[in-house]
């Protein structure tokens, strides 16, 4: 609660927070440790050319700032990284992972860090999900929660904005018939991935315009959600970029 009144969220890490500090504006202030300043010259130096404020803490603070049982020494003060849900899907979209329900922080920062790479244009956040501002989701991306847009939205608002985006509602389910592979993956898609836990609500599934699985040829009963969703964002990522490799 306090960090939706403030509009202000803790970002721990050094790796994350100079992910942050290279957006000019996304922070207000880093607190560090003695030990941290020794090791590392690079982060006040960036924070330094943004005019961000350093100020100096000691272990003891350090630790009340951190979630973290071992903190590395830095926390940095941020802007809330999400955005209208209009925002996320302006222009022609083509790759886009939608979180149904998602309630998993370390999940959903994972699902965030993999759209990132996979280049996909934003993620959605939809229905009674995590707060992308969640300290362990923050981690989880490693930064990336900096590089693309998030948006939050209901989930039917979402599904409908997806849709008006020109985007094929694709949804994840291990009991669908229709086995993913890289040639047969839809572009442009928005990507319905819901929690672990429980899958996909099934109206989710209904609303969508069709679903896939992600093929099991081990012994393995199932995939966890950061696993599938790599799967299904890269097979699309592959086909819209045309590597001859795996198309």
């Amino acid at each position: 609660m306090g960090r939706q009144r403030a509009g202000r969220f803790l970002v721990e890490g050094a790796q994350a927070v100079r992910e942050a500090l290279t957006w000019p504006g996304e922070v207000h202030e880093l607190f560090v440790t003695e030990a941290f300043t020794a090791r590392d010259t690079e982060l006040h130096a960036l924070a330094a050319g943004r005019d961000v404020p350093v100020s100096p803490v000691t272990d003891r603070a350090m630790a009340g700032l951190s979630d973290t049982v071992t903190p590395q020494g830095v926390v940095a003060v941020c802007s809330f990284v999400d955005v209208p849900l209009a925002t996320a899907l302006a222009g022609t979209p083509a790759l886009v992972a939608v979180l149904v329900e998602v309630s998993d922080p370390g999940n959903a920062g994972t699902v965030i860090r993999v759209a990132d790479a996979a280049g996909a244009d934003a993620v959605v956040l939809a229905g009674d999900v995590v707060d992308p501002h969640n300290g362990k989701c923050v981690r989880a991306s490693t930064g990336s929660v900096f590089h693309l847009p998030i948006a939050r939205a209901t989930v039917d608002e979402t599904l409908a904005a997806c849709r008006a985006a020109g985007l094929r509602l694709v949804a994840t389910d291990g009991y669908a018939t229709t086995e993913l592979t890289p040639a047969t993956a839809p572009a442009p898609v928005a990507w319905l991935f819901g929690s672990e836990a429980h899958g996909l609500p099934a109206a989710v599934k209904e609303a969508a315009d069709e679903s896939v699985r992600v093929p099991l040829y081990g012994r393995a009963e199932s995939l966890n959600l950061a696993t599938a969703a790599t799967v299904c964002l890269y097979a699309s990522a592959w086909r819209a970029h045309g590597s001859p490799d795996q198309v």
